[in-house]
């Protein structure tokens, strides 16, 4: 029988939500327990004892911890081969962990600013010059996915891969923020493709709060 892995992190955390979607891919059974934010817990020794960052999400896998999303992520697509979230071709698995990076140091920064000031910060005090930069410096990046989507059914090619969640959960967020999006095509196809996978029920669906 498999024994559960825990993942630590509430679920209104683009990066458990990333978690959480590969362990439902992967077919794994897993315990969340919330935490961060009003959940508090992040902050406690024994939490500091797992994640020193005090930070989400954390995965206990038997007698490994592991922080940091996207390795999580990775960690789950090679600990369970026959979901095929990692590529098994050199060529594919690298342009996957190029796209996972790419979330990670370059899209994720230039919109966030939009998602705190429209999501989680009182609407009179939101700072509309932030919302505006962060969406100009948005647009581009955008626009370059949707050309990658034009010439390809997922980010590493013809299949689903583990790259296709954390770049999904961004796009999720910036979709449901209140602003103008314009039409990209091949993005918006590539989008439904990942909202018709039963496993990003519960990731895809959620609201942003």
């Amino acid at each position: 029988m498999q024994t559960p892995i825990t993942i630590w992190g509430r679920l209104s955390s683009i990066n458990v939500r990333k978690v959480v979607w590969a362990a439902q891919e992967a077919g794994v059974a897993f315990e969340r327990i919330d935490a961060g934010a009003a959940f508090g817990v992040v902050d406690t020794a024994a939490y500091r004892q797992l994640n020193p960052n005090g930070l989400i999400p954390t995965l206990q896998d038997g007698d490994l911890t592991l922080w940091e999303s996207n390795t999580i992520v990775r960690y789950l697509a090679t600990r369970h081969p026959a979901c095929g979230l990692m590529p098994a071709d050199t060529r594919r698995r690298f342009l996957a962990e190029q796209w996972m990076d790419w979330q990670q140091t370059t899209i994720n920064r230039t919109s966030f600013d939009a998602f705190i000031q429209l999501i989680r910060t009182p609407a009179d005090k939101r700072q509309h010059a932030l919302i505006e930069q962060s969406a100009a410096r948005t647009a581009p990046l955008l626009d370059l996915l949707d050309a990658h989507l034009a010439q390809s059914a997922f980010l590493a090619g013809d299949d689903f891969c583990m790259a296709d969640i954390p770049v999904g959960c961004e796009i999720h967020r910036w979709f449901g923020l209140p602003i103008e999006h314009p039409p990209r095509p091949h993005l918006r196809r590539w989008y439904a493709a990942l909202q018709a996978r039963p496993a990003s029920r519960g990731v895809l669906d959620q609201e942003l709060s």
